[in-house]
């Protein structure tokens, strides 16, 4: 019995010798349960980030505009059981419910009871609807892809600027119970854009042009060139594109920047080379018709204006006076002016966002009496973009110096203050007279009409209408046209320039005069 006893008891000390010499050896590497209880470390989860802003003139976000809310959570049942009404990114919690680890989530309240679940906040990018979407652009996946957001991506995104929360955490990935996370802000520390466009007068543009179906609005000060509002209609959400690539209305097209077909716009154009040559005086008769060079172009109205100076040609839009007065301008002198004006010229405002030069015809063509004839009151060949017809407004309305566009201010660390600004540029454009003659003109356009509908209601404005003909026709063989009005106000101190088209919308006083008059008299209404 002795003996056995013996044995017993030496078997026992052998394995309780053969455990501590297993312990220690999971203890000398890393491994084993007292191990994992004894070390600790951290475990951040990065809730959100932070990206650059993109400003207004004043300082106004168009991008970081209001807060998102983030849930920093220990998949506890009590917090899993709150959190689920508050958030759609299921997947997030479903994984962070497997690993049993700390996660995140967008939540839609910041308000929670348990303790497991810490809410951080950063800027939301986008809002629902984005102001200025053509020009602002689109992320994704934290890259810039189009527009301002992909030009100035290394700007914007030069820093990882996260908000995040840190644990103490055992080997295995545990929580320790008693020690506080730490909560890391945002540092905003990217780098901001400050655009010339003013939100104020990008709102006034983008709901007065809700109706448009296809269109753009610019609107430029006229002192210095600065892009203050440029909407392109339609509009798109960056969350639908396959509906915006599948919609026949194109709506990625930036038609601020897309050329078309011109019109009775041009015709400032003409007048501006007659005056060159001494021929404000001339007059002629409209009958309704004229014939050039055996083509037949008629007059808008078929019953003719009857006899006409260049004022009242302009008023009344008379196409028979400009191409009776295309007979005696020199093509040179033609082509001369429109490219002073900016015809025939890219306007490059960012790295991709470039206004296409749109069409001159050459000087051979110009040659031929009916081509002359078709240039003069805007038609033929000659194309050009709504930001060219506006900066061209601007050259007239200041004088005959003319403002280059500009959408860039410049740039700013703390969003207060104003860095790397470039003085504006400008080009002689008009002599002095000229451009107060033609100013005559495009007051008289709208203010002596009596059925224009430009005319605001709160300020002096002056303007020129356009029903730019496209050479296509509908199925019942009614052509498309293209309406257009541009104009400054007020007249007495010219500060903004708008220009208005609706792409395919038909006569200019109809669907064009209107908007004008919306915008003039909102923006002196609302910003003064």
């Amino acid at each position: 019995m002795q003996q056995r006893m013996t044995l017993i008891a030496a078997m026992l000390v052998m394995g309780y010798t053969l455990l501590v010499a297993v312990i220690a050896i999971h203890m000398k590497n890393g491994g084993g349960y007292t191990q994992a209880a004894l070390q600790q470390r951290k475990y951040t989860v990065v809730a959100a980030d932070a990206q650059g802003y993109i400003y207004d003139r004043n300082f106004e976000p168009l991008v970081n505009c209001d807060t998102a809310y983030y849930a920093v959570v220990q998949p506890t049942s009590e917090a899993i059981a709150e959190l689920i009404p508050h958030t759609e990114q299921m997947n997030a919690v479903i994984e962070g419910i497997r690993s049993e680890q700390p996660f995140s989530c967008r939540v839609d309240t910041n308000i929670f009871q348990s303790e497991d679940i810490i809410v951080v906040k950063a800027p939301l990018r986008r809002p629902a609807r984005q102001l200025a979407q053509h020009v602002i652009g689109y992320t994704s996946d934290g890259v810039g892809v189009t527009g301002l957001e992909a030009d100035y991506d290394s700007i914007l995104r030069s820093t990882e600027d996260t908000v995040g929360v840190t644990y103490t955490v055992d080997a295995l990935g545990k929580v320790l119970r008693g020690e506080s996370p730490t909560v890391s802000p945002i540092s905003f520390s990217n780098g901001n854009v400050v655009t010339t466009l003013d939100a104020r007068i990008q709102r006034i543009c983008e709901e007065a042009g809700s109706g448009i179906t296809k269109g753009a609005l610019v609107v430029m000060d006229v002192e210095n060139g600065d892009i203050l509002a440029m909407a392109s209609f339609p509009s798109y959400s960056p969350d639908r594109l396959v509906d915006a690539l599948e919609d026949e209305n194109s709506p990625l097209i930036n038609r601020c920047l897309y050329t078309y077909s011109v019109g009775s716009i041009f015709k400032l154009v003409t007048s501006a080379a007659a005056y060159n040559q001494g021929l404000i005086k001339f007059a002629c008769e409209c009958s309704g018709k004229t014939e050039i060079a055996g083509q037949i172009f008629r007059c808008h109205d078929w019953r003719g204006h009857g006899v006409v100076n260049m004022a009242q040609a302009m008023t009344y839009s008379c196409n028979s006076y400009f191409v009776e007065l295309s007979r005696f301008v020199q093509p040179d002198n033609m082509r001369t002016v429109a490219q002073n004006l900016g015809f025939g010229t890219q306007i490059a405002l960012t790295r991709s966002i470039i206004s296409a030069g749109g069409t001159l015809p050459t000087e051979e063509a110009l040659a031929l009496p009916a081509e002359m004839a078709n240039f003069c009151f805007g038609q033929g060949f000659l194309t050009a973009s709504p930001l060219q017809i506006t900066q061209m407004t601007c050259g007239i309305a200041n004088d005959g110096e003319m403002p280059l566009a500009r959408l860039i201010a410049g740039f700013s660390i703390d969003g207060k203050t104003l860095e790397n600004e470039k003085s504006p540029m400008y080009a002689k454009s008009l002599p002095k007279n000229a451009a107060y003659f033609l100013q005559g003109l495009m007051i008289s356009a709208i203010n002596e009409n009596e059925e224009s509908n430009a005319i605001p209601e709160h300020v002096y404005a002056a303007a020129k209408t356009s029903t730019a003909q496209t050479g296509r026709y509908d199925e019942d063989g009614n052509e498309y046209c293209h309406a257009w009005i541009t104009g400054y106000f007020p007249i007495e101190e010219p500060k903004y320039a708008v220009t208005v088209l609706c792409e395919d919308g038909g006569y200019g006083n109809d669907a064009a005069a209107p908007i004008f008059r919306e915008i003039a008299d909102r923006i002196v209404t609302e910003l003064s």
